[in-house]
């Protein structure tokens, strides 16, 4: 399944899950003073960029390294996707108020895991084997997704007023659904690359 820019935006975009994070974010966030809040934001979705992006230009030589097949990753990567996207469409999530920091958060959780989790590593690393010849397009469509979900998080609590929190916690279930259909297809299409092209 080849991929352009905007099957690819919305592919990472299903896979970061701005929307979903948000209750998350939003508790985590609750200790933080209102005039650091948006430079939070900014500075986690930014480290979440570097992570993956770091994964578009590594992949390779990490699979070289720990002796990995793509068909080995694509089904990998498409159960974690299914296990993730499970989750989204069912299990209910609320802000829980024990995520509350003392402290402005860094790095974790916010970069890592909730942005640069195991699911968007695993679909970078895909996407870049597979496709190697378009690089800077993953680049590009890695940086908008990026991008949408720091705007997405810097206007979480915005939001929140706005839709309430079930109407988010709905899209998320919808963005779980989209997710498990691209799951299924990796799964299928690293099958098929074993089975018929080995």
């Amino acid at each position: 399944m080849n991929h352009g820019f905007t099957s690819a935006f919305v592919l990472f975009l299903f896979v970061l899950d701005p929307f979903g994070s948000l209750p998350i974010f939003i508790a985590v966030m609750r200790e933080v003073p209102a005039n650091r809040r948006d430079w939070v934001a900014f500075r986690e979705t930014l480290i979440a960029f570097f992570v993956l992006a770091a994964f578009i230009f590594g992949g390779q030589n990490f699979l070289n390294l720990m002796h990995l097949s793509e068909r080995s990753l694509e089904v990998a990567g498409g159960v974690i996707l299914l296990i993730i996207s499970l989750k989204m469409v069912l299990l209910d999530r609320a802000p829980s108020h024990e995520l509350g920091h003392q402290r402005e958060p860094f790095i974790v959780p916010i970069a890592v895991p909730l942005l640069a989790g195991p699911s968007a590593m695993a679909t970078v690393l895909i996407s870049v084997t597979r496709q190697p010849e378009q690089l800077w397009l993953w680049i590009a469509a890695l940086a908008a997704a990026i991008a949408v979900s720091g705007v997405v998080l810097s206007i979480s609590e915005k939001i929140q007023q706005w839709v309430g929190i079930s109407t988010v916690l709905a899209v998320e279930k919808l963005m779980g659904l989209v997710l498990s259909a691209v799951s299924v297809e990796m799964i299928l299409a690293g099958l098929k690359n074993y089975f018929f092209n080995s």
